[in-house]
């Protein structure tokens, strides 16, 4: 048999291979599908009706990647995810040729100043400057990108030392001051990994003058590795200064309160993914979490919807002033808000007993890093924007705003929706998704299934190496950094010289319909149903 012969029935074999091999499978999926009872599709069109199933399947990246446009898509659009990643891997926040904001759709607008602030007249602390790494890009081609990242030194555009925000400055033995405006919002270790909370505390730790929430989960080593300061927050399970059978514990929580980087202590009452409380699954149960909550390893948690003890507004404010008392440091409350009444009630009744916390934490029904049944984070509780103007002004109203201050949280991750924020009452602001994203975090939505195929939110080992924590901790810094710098930008816009005289004057809305509404009137419309949908109700 000669060579060309060899090479004939060589290639004979294969292409019958490629036939016969691929017939054989189609055969197979096809009785399999028909004599199936579960998809009505696969039983009247087998092996047709799986075409229909991929693209089902890979519809979510379709739309994040080729259909939705920049403004478009849930949770964050393409152009909020953008804005994050490039402003912690390369400090850049600009754009060319106009925005892609729809102008015509109601929204919030800064009003910005005839004559606007000169950035020598801003009161901006830029001292000590910061160490770190931006990535610049050598050449972007269709099919690929050549980059290279070098040494930098930023500014770190700290508030003025008379501007800094104290918590607890007249209740505490040890009141937490921070000379920047935003923070990290509540994040477990247990729902992110190791990598992802070290790379937070080192990045945040570079910036300084921010601080990071530990989440219900409890303080870990991983936190206090980047020396930055620590609000540790206290669920209703009591996740790290709890008992072997699940009761609080003094001895723990004033070991808590003794670690210097432990600024203040939280206690969640709600948070705006999770109305219901906490819940992990068992798979992310390790034995090193399970030692730092004091819970059994590899089982799954789910934690009370609210502290057992605790039912009326006087027993928690108690609780309260004893855990300030003990600890020496500023405590605070997170809720979410779900109508008029029930915050009117609940401030009303702060302000006769004559008893507050040092700050409360308002999360929108919009935030959301922790998983939770649809019907829970789609349905309870008021978004952002409705809620915060009702806790400013029913504060405002029973005289007891200037005695606590308002954290405000929910998809607040570039500088005009902090702005915002600011302007319709928040004192300083956490971001929980804005870090994740500044971590790598490519909205998989796979967050409660420990698969996170970045690293970030897994406690799986063969994921998390995903996640470099030498590379990753400096966009986290750059993150923070640029979304002060952004928040000097719209200040000086404003008219105004720090970020922390921002208030309703400075906030115009434009309605639906097309009319213009200040913050002083937006607020006002919180409070009280605008007279067009009364006469319609009546009607």
């Amino acid at each position: 048999m000669n060579m060309a012969e060899v090479l004939a029935i060589g290639l004979f074999v294969i292409l019958s291979l490629l036939i016969i091999v691929p017939l054989i499978i189609l055969i197979w999926i096809y009785f399999l599908d028909a004599g199936q009872k579960e998809h009505s599709v696969l039983r009247n069109y087998p092996v047709l009706g799986n075409v229909r199933y991929f693209f089902e399947n890979i519809g979510p990246e379709l739309r994040q990647y080729l259909f939705a446009n920049n403004r478009e898509g849930k949770p964050f659009s393409r152009h909020q995810y953008q804005n994050v990643v490039k402003s912690g891997k390369y400090k850049d926040r600009v754009h060319a040729f106009g925005s892609e904001r729809d102008f015509e759709e109601a929204g919030f607008y800064i009003r910005n100043a005839i004559f606007p602030r000169l950035r020598s007249e801003l009161r901006i602390d830029q001292e000590p400057k910061i160490q770190t790494k931006i990535y610049k890009i050598d050449h972007e081609g269709l099919f690929n990108r050549k980059e290279h990242r070098e040494d930098a030194i930023v500014e770190p555009h700290l508030l003025a030392d008379k501007d800094a925000v104290v918590l607890g400055e007249h209740t505490c033995r040890q009141p937490f001051k921070t000379k920047g405006l935003i923070g990290q919002s509540a994040m477990s270790y247990g729902s992110l990994g190791k990598n992802a909370i070290t790379t937070l505390s080192k990045g945040l730790g570079r910036a300084g003058g921010t601080w990071m929430n530990t989440g219900e989960g409890g303080l870990s080593p991983h936190h206090l590795v980047g020396d930055t300061n620590i609000i540790m927050q206290i669920g209703p399970a009591y996740f790290g200064v709890r008992t072997v059978k699940g009761d609080f514990s003094w001895e723990e929580f004033k070991r808590k309160s003794e670690i210097k980087q432990v600024k203040a202590f939280e206690l969640k009452l709600a948070q705006g993914a999770k109305t219901r409380g906490g819940h992990i699954l068992g798979e992310k149960v390790t034995p090193e979490i399970a030692e730092i909550r004091g819970v059994t390893p590899w089982e799954t948690i789910d934690s009370p919807n609210r502290f057992p003890e605790y039912d009326r507004t006087e027993s928690l404010l108690n609780f309260v002033e004893e855990l300030r008392e003990v600890g020496g440091k500023p405590v605070g409350i997170k809720v979410v808000i779900g109508s008029k009444e029930e915050a009117e009630k609940f401030v009303r009744e702060m302000a006769e007993l004559g008893k507050l916390p040092d700050f409360i934490t308002i999360d929108g029904a919009e935030g959301g890093t922790g998983a939770t049944f649809q019907e829970l984070s789609d349905a309870a509780g008021l978004p952002l924007f409705s809620a915060l103007p009702l806790l400013d002004s029913m504060l405002k109203k029973y005289g007891i705003r200037d005695r606590l201050k308002i954290i405000a949280s929910g998809k607040l991750v570039t500088p005009d929706m902090i702005a915002y924020a600011l302007c319709l009452g928040a004192d300083l602001v956490n971001t929980a998704r804005g870090m994740m994203i500044s971590v790598g975090c490519i909205m998989a939505q796979v967050c409660h299934n420990n698969t996170c195929p970045v690293g970030v939110a897994t406690t799986d080992p063969k994921k998390e190496k995903a996640l470099v924590i030498e590379e990753k901790m400096y966009r986290v810094t750059n993150y923070i950094v640029s979304l002060r710098e952004g928040l000097f930008d719209l200040a000086a816009a404003a008219g105004i010289s720090s970020p922390t005289e921002f208030s309703e004057e400075h906030l115009m809305y434009r309605t639906p319909s097309g009319q213009l509404m200040s913050g002083e009137e937006f607020k006002k419309s919180m409070l009280a149903l605008p007279p067009e949908l009364v006469q319609e109700g009546a009607s």
